[in-house]
């Protein structure tokens, strides 16, 4: 028909906008395949370029963001770029972890405990120990005893294989007078060593020695010839017996080399250091200088030592000698001692105005099947009234050492510590394995009365071993102290064996 509109397909029409106030109820029709898939291409390009996809670009036409659903906060252009962009995967189901996890773990747990394992059966034991029983140390003597001291000053004694049997006053550094003559023999022995009865090198006698023996108010040997000689041995019996100061200066001189006894005392003090007298300060070779000055502790320590040379103590033993080269013999200051028929056997006296009376002695007990050593010293002792040089301390202090030496003497006695196969100790083998130590043999104790006396099972320097059989000595209980400690060996009770494996196993250190 003329003026009418040509027919359009119905689905190309435009629909028809709904009324104000109205919702149009129906369904949109589907996209189209061809729509769809442009549609798609549509959005990937603008997606790819930073663009918003949609009907037109909101930020040009104004058209509202996308609202997937009706309440829904509309999504930003970042937002949504973000939404289109992540590729990100779900995290996995929580039930799906846990296996994993166990598939992961179980088998390194089982290595580890594994390696554990095989570390602690295979690595190094433990070095085992030996170890005295409880209660059996300290061991007191039956019976009481009190050492019947001086009643000023200070002392010291002390027992070859006992240790220390007492001390007396306060150990305060005091003169020594002529007792420093010991650390001269001491330091000369050391450097220039004597048998018993070996002479030993000749000594020339100087002027200085000559001109020393004519001093008055103190020990000097006369009759000196300048020229003269004498051997090692005759000279050390001057310096000791009568306690010549000429001598030990002559000595320190030949000793050095030099013309001064400054070097040889130097050698004294080093020597004192060495013994641990702390409290010992010597500043010249006799002991006449006031300022040479010790302890009693400190001069018993220098006893022991010098007592091991066979010479010395063979030295000072002597009453009295007699000399090729000297006028007449010469008498031991400690005579009224050594004569007094207690077994003393030296040491050295000293005395002057500063000092008092000071003793160094030596004396021996037998006691059953041994003769032990005893050692002492007393110092500061003073009379009261006249003493010229110390004259009369030196009478003092002689009659309170006696008094001593007879008390410790008579006092000593003995006792059976331990009995055969007794139980002394144990085997540690450091894995809490113990395996019973007996004496195989009875152990005797020497000492006063009342003295308690430490007891110790050691190694005497044997590797302890891991496995042994029954019987097998293992090492030795000592009782006292020092290298000459009474000692008895020690056995295995039972067989030892290696520490079993769950102790290995189960072992934290």
């Amino acid at each position: 028909m003329v003026g009418q509109a040509p027919h359009e397909p119905e689905q190309n029409r435009p629909q028809q906008e709904p009324a104000s106030g109205e919702r149009d109820s129906r369904p949109a029709p589907p996209p189209q395949p061809d729509q769809a898939g442009a549609a798609n291409e549509e959005n990937a390009s603008a997606a790819a370029r930073g663009e918003i996809p949609g009907n037109g670009d909101a930020t040009t036409t104004g058209a509202p963001p996308e609202v997937d659903e009706p309440g829904q906060v509309p999504l930003s252009h970042p937002d949504r770029l973000a939404q289109v962009a992540d590729t990100t995967s779900p995290p996995a189901p929580q039930g799906r972890t846990l296996p994993r996890w166990l598939k992961i773990v179980t088998p390194v747990s089982l290595l580890l405990g594994l390696v554990f394992l095989i570390a602690q059966v295979v690595r190094p034991l433990p070095s085992p120990a030996l170890k005295t029983e409880a209660g059996l140390s300290p061991y007191a003597l039956a019976g009481h005893f009190e050492i019947p001291w001086p009643k000023e000053g200070q002392a010291a004694i002390q027992m070859e294989g006992v240790g220390s049997l007492g001390t007396f006053g306060k150990p305060k550094p005091v003169p020594t007078a002529s007792v420093a003559k010991v650390m001269a023999a001491y330091v000369l022995l050391k450097e220039h060593p004597l048998k018993e009865d070996e002479p030993g090198p000749m000594i020339e006698v100087d002027a200085k020695a000559v001109q020393d023996g004519q001093a008055e108010h103190e020990s000097r040997i006369e009759g000196l010839k300048v020229g003269a000689k004498f051997s090692q041995q005759d000279m050390m019996k001057m310096l000791m017996i009568p306690s010549g100061n000429n001598i030990a200066r002559l000595l320190a001189r030949w000793d050095t080399g030099t013309d001064s006894e400054t070097a040889f005392v130097r050698k004294m003090n080093d020597a004192a250091k060495q013994l641990g007298m702390k409290d010992t300060t010597y500043t010249d070779p006799s002991g006449l200088d006031a300022k040479t000055v010790s302890t009693a502790v400190d001069q018993l320590k220098l006893a022991e030592a010098v007592m091991k040379f066979d010479a010395f103590r063979a030295i000072v033993a002597l009453p009295n000698a007699t000399i090729d080269g000297l006028p007449e013999p010469i008498n031991n200051n400690n005579d009224r001692l050594l004569l007094a028929g207690l077994s003393i056997r030296g040491i050295k006296t000293g005395s002057h105005t500063a000092a008092g009376g000071a003793l160094m002695w030596a004396a021996y007990k037998t006691i059953d099947d041994k003769t032990p050593l005893i050692l002492g010293t007393m110092m500061d002792q003073h009379v009261d009234g006249p003493d010229p040089n110390g004259a009369n301390s030196l009478i003092l202090v002689q009659d309170n050492s006696k008094k001593v030496i007879e008390a410790v003497r008579n006092a000593l006695t003995s006792a059976v510590v331990v009995k055969k196969g007794q139980v002394v100790g144990h085997h540690d083998n450091g894995l809490g394995g113990r395996t019973p130590l007996v004496a195989t043999e009875d152990l005797k104790a020497i000492g006063l009365p009342g003295q308690r006396l430490a007891l110790r099972i050691v190694d005497g320097g044997k590797a302890v071993p891991h496995t042994a059989k029954a019987g097998t000595e293992v090492g030795t209980l000592t009782i006292g102290g020092g290298p000459d400690a009474t000692k008895v060996p020690v056995a295995l009770q039972k067989d030892l064996t290696e520490p079993s494996f769950v102790s290995k196993l189960t072992r934290l250190g």
